[in-house]
C-alpha cells in the first residue's frame, strides 16, 4: 500500500432488522459535514454499506483496490452498547446470523484458509485512553460480535494489511444524538491518524537502523508493525 496515500474512507451501515435508522450511518453523515478537522491534507470519503455479506465483500474489496486509503474506518451499530467501542481485531469464523437477505456465509467463514484473527495496526486501547469527548464514553474490545460489521472489518484488515478499524456506536438517543456521535468520530479518527503516523515513523527509523547495521555485518531485528 502506498504510504503517501492521503485518503481516509469511513463507512456506516444501512437499515437492518428493527433498526430502520442506523446510528452508524447517521454518525458518518454528521462526520462528513464536520470533516476530519485537522491540518493534515487528508481527503475524507464516506459511504454506506448494506447489511449484506456478499455485497459487503465486493464493496470492501473495491475500497482497497480503487481508493487505497491510508486508513479505513468502519462504523457499526451495537444495539446493546452504552459507549462507543473501539474493536481491536476481526475474526474469520462464526458468522451464523443471517443478513437482511437471509444469507449466511458458507460454514460461517469469511475467508477460507484465512487466519483466525487479524489485528489492526492501530492500538485501540491507546486510542480509547487518549480520546476525550464530553458526554461520551469510549471503550475498548477484542470481540466485534460476528455479524456483518465484524465480517467487513476482517475483510478490510485482510485487504488493507491491518490499516483498518471498527468503531461500534450505540443507538441514537436524547443523550447521544447523531451530532455528538459525529463529533466523537472526528476526535477518534484524529487520534487514530496520529497513532498510524507514529507507527509509520517508528517503522522507518527501525528500517534505517537495520540497514545501517547490516552494512557493518551486524544486522538487528527491525520492528514489524
Amino acid at each position: 500500500m502506498d504510504s503517501q496515500s492521503s485518503c481516509v474512507v469511513v463507512t456506516g451501515f444501512g437499515p437492518f432488522r428493527q433498526h430502520l435508522v442506523n446510528s452508524s450511518w447517521e454518525a458518518v453523515k454528521e462526520l462528513s459535514k464536520l470533516g476530519l478537522g485537522s491540518d493534515r491534507e487528508v481527503e475524507l470519503r464516506t459511504l454506506q454499506l448494506p447489511v449484506d455479506y456478499r455485497e459487503v465483500k465486493q464493496r470492501v474489496t473495491r475500497i482497497w483496490e480503487d481508493l487505497q486509503p491510508q486508513l479505513a474506518v468502519h462504523v457499526g451499530l451495537d444495539a446493546t452498547a452504552k459507549a462507543i467501542v473501539l474493536e481491536q481485531c476481526g475474526k474469520n469464523r462464526g458468522y451464523r446470523d443471517a443478513d437482511i437477505r437471509g444469507f449466511r456465509p458458507d460454514r460461517g467463514v469469511c475467508l477460507p484458509h484465512g487466519p483466525e484473527v487479524i489485528t489492526s495496526r492501530v492500538s485501540m486501547k491507546t486510542v480509547s485512553r487518549r480520546v476525550a469527548v464530553e458526554g461520551v464514553e469510549v471503550a475498548f474490545s477484542r470481540d466485534a460480535g460476528r455479524y456483518v460489521c465484524d465480517y467487513a472489518y476482517y475483510l478490510s484488515l485482510h485487504h488493507g494489511n491491518g490499516c483498518a478499524v471498527l468503531v461500534h456506536v450505540p443507538p441514537l438517543s436524547r443523550w447521544l444524538p447523531a451530532s455528538l456521535l459525529g463529533k466523537a468520530l472526528q476526535v477518534i479518527i484524529q487520534e487514530m491518524l496520529e497513532e498510524t503516523e507514529k507507527a509509520r515513523a517508528q517503522s522507518l527509523v527501525c528500517r534505517k537502523l537495520n540497514l545501517g547495521d547490516s552494512s557493518q555485518g551486524e544486522p538487528i531485528g527491525g520492528l514489524l508493525l
